[in-house]
């Protein structure tokens, strides 16, 4: 009989796999480790992920440049077993979840603090206050109750995701009160759903105050809301102020309702990109009375759709004062508004006045067989303003100036506050951008806010990546948003964005995943390259002072790729050329520090545009430093989670 091999020594063994680990070790963990203190990332377990992305790093880009900590910290955390397993098939992600969001650092749905059985167990008369709630189901919650009243305070604040539904609320109630207060605020990407909320309700009143505040893409449904309520009063101020890109639907609110009175104060009030639809509001309605206060004021891009408004409705009265004031474009729609109605009033006073020129059009503008109506426009301005097929009678234009069809006479009082409208343009946010002149040693300068506004995520390996399709309806069914929630139409704007044709000159890519990142990097640029971005947001928001200011290759004039994030389950860049820049890198100090006793805060890369003919004049660089496309370069700090890849010094 064969003896048995001898098996080799322990020595033997633990020397092969030091030569093992040696081997999965990236090859520059030792350049690594020196740089650890100036951003390097810290060694990392070399059977992950984010070892292996490592690796490809190292064969792409063979340097020996440390890896940057900021963009490590965006690769995937799965460990080599969760990696392995990671499900092929959309319904087998879908099943996984949240367990995979959490191992992979995905952003997910919320988990529910409550559901529907559990809120109508309390019934009709159980009520507020709601206090901590976040991602609820209220519907059919409160129906036919009696007095009261429900308040919903610091409800789902600083949620990323926060998805929650009001849908038939308070239905035919009768005098009861309802108030949301501090709700969804600073919250990422919120869903709420109105629904026929208090349709068909008696008296009582509702208050939505601080309403989805510093919110970043907030998307709300009030669709048939108050509808055929009676003499039920509702309230919206401070709602959507300072959101960012967010969508609000009122279609059909108020409809057939009797007596309603809705109140606009402060509504996206310098939010950006904020898009409001009233389509069929106050339809068929009696006795409405709507307020738009200071709505859109400092507002950016602000959308707004008036659609069938108040048609046939007898009696309403609607009031649009400072509407609009001072905001950066904006575009307006009133069609069919008040069309066949009886009795209605319409006034709008200091309508308009844009720091930047917008436009509004006025079709079928009180039309209808019935003149008893009066609409007015009372120190109403703007340009690209379109009146066609509204009422010959009931409609007066006072102190209307139209600035595109020649200059008309106005009052003294007018002439004064056109006067102190030209010291209040738009401008955007101070340092946002800023001349190339000004990256000296020893300046004193503002810093925007610089802050990462996306919620945090990582990267997919780029094999798991490659299994999920780039398709909307693919993306929402592995991670479970609808496709009318905020979250579901962010995922189709991205996927829209990336699936566009490049612009004339453009060179683009949607990167999927980090490995994607460094291939259009290096087929841009080539393989000896380093990327950079802001270390911290340390002195954002305030006044800063430059310490040492370097330019990046001899501050020649260069081309960059530009990685900025796009709103996605997973880390998606939208990566282009930036061609004709140049890159600095500086130290930032303390504003407030003398020149013995300097403190540096910061370590700040801004990127200078060189050509800006291709821009448009309306682009907010040249409201804040005048000149035309073309005739000014145009610098600004790389923002936090965004990125610039150039040629190594």
């Amino acid at each position: 009989m064969a003896s048995s091999p001898t098996p080799p020594p322990i020595r033997t063994v633990l020397a092969a796999t030091l030569l093992l680990l040696v081997y999965l070790l990236p090859h520059n963990a030792a350049a690594a480790a020196a740089a650890a203190g100036a951003g390097a990332s810290p060694a990392v377990n070399p059977f992950t992920a984010k070892a292996a992305f490592i690796r490809y790093w190292n064969r792409k880009v063979p340097n020996n440049r440390p890896h940057p900590a900021f963009f490590v910290a965006k690769l995937s955390p799965l460990p080599a077993a969760d990696s392995a397993s990671f499900p092929s098939a959309l319904p087998d992600i879908h099943a996984r979840l949240p367990a995979l969001c959490t191992k992979a650092a995905l952003l997910c749905p919320g988990p529910a603090t409550t559901d529907a059985a559990s809120l109508a167990a309390s019934g009709p008369r159980g009520g507020g206050p709601f206090k901590g709630y976040s991602n609820a189901n209220f519907s059919n919650y409160g129906t036919g109750g009696v007095a009261g009243a429900d308040s919903f305070r610091n409800y789902s604040p600083d949620l990323n995701v926060a998805a929650d539904s009001f849908r038939r609320y308070g239905r035919d109630s009768s005098g009861r009160a309802d108030s949301f207060t501090s709700y969804e605020a600073d919250g990422n990407v919120v869903t709420a759903n109105f629904t026929s909320y208090a349709g068909g309700a008696t008296g009582g009143s509702g208050s939505f105050a601080a309403y989805a505040a510093e919110t970043n893409v907030p998307d709300s449904t009030f669709t048939n809301y108050d509808a055929g309520a009676n003499g039920r009063g509702r309230s919206f101020a401070s709602y959507s102020q300072e959101a960012n890109h967010g969508e609000n639907g009122f279609s059909g609110y108020g409809k057939d309702g009797n007596g309603v009175r809705e109140t606009f104060s402060s509504y996206g009030n310098e939010s950006n990109v904020l898009a409001s639809a009233f389509a069929n509001y106050g339809q068929s309605a009696n006795g409405a009375t709507d307020t738009f206060t200071g709505y859109g004021v400092e507002g950016n891009v602000p959308e707004n759709t008036f659609r069938n408004y108040d048609a046939g409705g007898n009696a309403g009265v609607d009031t649009f004062k400072k509407y609009r004031d001072d905001a950066n474009v904006g575009d307006d729609r009133f069609t069919s508004y008040a069309k066949g109605a009886n009795g209605g009033a319409a006034e709008f006073e200091s309508y308009g006045n844009s720091a930047n020129p917008g436009s509004t059009t006025f079709k079928g503008y009180g039309e209808g067989t019935n003149p008893n109506h009066h609409i007015g426009f009372k120190e109403y301005a703007g340009e690209n303003n379109t009146f066609k097929g509204y009422a010959k009678t009931g409609v007066s234009f006072k102190e209307y100036h139209n600035t595109s069809t020649g200059a008309l006479t106005v009052s003294a009082e007018a002439a004064a506050s056109m006067q102190h409208h030209e010291h209040l343009k738009w401008s955007p946010e101070p340092g946002k951008f800023f001349r190339e002149r000004e990256l000296v040693a020893g300046n004193r300068m503002p810093m925007p806010d610089i802050r990462d506004k996306m919620p945090p995520r990582a990267f997919l390996p780029r094999a798991i990546a490659a299994r999920i399709p780039f398709e909307h309806r693919a993306v929402s069914e592995a991670f479970g948003f609808p496709l009318d929630t905020a979250m579901g139409k962010a995922v189709s704007s991205t996927v829209a964005e990336c699936l566009r044709a490049p612009s004339k000159g453009e060179t683009k890519r949607c990167a999927t995943s980090a490995e994607d990142v460094v291939d259009f990097a290096v087929e841009t640029l080539g393989d000896d390259i380093v990327v950079r971005s802001t270390a911290s947001t340390a002195g954002s928001g305030g006044d800063v002072r430059l310490g040492t200011v370097m330019g990046v290759d001899g501050g020649r004039v260069t081309q960059s790729v530009s990685c900025h994030q796009s709103l996605f389950p997973y880390l998606v860049y939208y990566c282009h050329s930036v061609p004709k820049v140049r890159v600095y890198e500086a130290d930032i100090m303390a504003a407030d520090g003398s020149d013995a006793d300097e403190k540096k805060i910061n370590h700040g890369v801004a990127i200078c545009h060189l050509d800006t003919s291709d821009w448009s004049p309306s682009h907010g660089a040249f409201v804040a430093l005048g000149g035309k496309p073309g005739e000014v370069e145009v610098c600004h700090w790389i923002f936090e989670g965004d990125m610039t890849w150039t040629v190594a010094d």
